[in-house]
């Protein structure tokens, strides 16, 4: 039986839940109607200060044309790089950002196909566009993607061929 539960709701989805278990032969009580109460939402963890420091991207150069995939390697001054996971002063971890400038600083890093993650600590990365002029962006965040900012993002442009 393929049926959408989502769609289903109070009586309805309490006279299936019976019907696909035991039978429906009795009237659900109200109790079984009531929406489960939702569970509380995880606070997000508290960001730490960005580090003093830099970052920056030495391959490729700023207005370098290249050929797809190409490598992209991240430079850090004054940070250490970590994984993702811990918040620990001083660290982060690097995000290569497509066509986009830096994310706020406190902001989560959004996780799609513009924002790329290196959460294992990686430095260097190969990477596939399309031909075309594109902006990439070196942006450090915390342990929990909380963006560092402008002061901790780098931005270059590039044409790949």
């Amino acid at each position: 039986m393929n049926i959408n539960k989502r769609f289903l709701t109070g009586t309805a989805a309490a006279c299936l839940g019976m019907v696909l278990l035991a039978g429906c032969n009795k009237t659900p009580t109200p109790a079984a109607e009531a929406p489960p109460a939702a569970a509380p939402a995880a606070a997000a963890p508290a960001p730490v200060a960005a580090p003093t420091g830099s970052i920056t991207i030495t391959e490729p150069a700023d207005g370098a044309t290249v050929s797809s995939p190409f490598k992209v390697k991240f430079g850090a001054e004054g940070v250490k790089i970590e994984p993702a996971g811990a918040i620990a002063a001083g660290s982060g971890h690097h995000h290569l950002l497509i066509n986009t400038g830096p994310i706020a600083e406190g902001q989560t890093i959004p996780m799609d196909d513009t924002h790329l993650h290196y959460g294992k600590a990686q430095t260097e990365a190969d990477i596939t566009l399309a031909p075309g002029k594109y902006k990439l962006t070196a942006q450090l965040a915390n342990g929990a993607h909380q963006s560092y900012g402008e002061k901790l993002s780098k931005t270059i442009e590039i044409t790949v061929k």
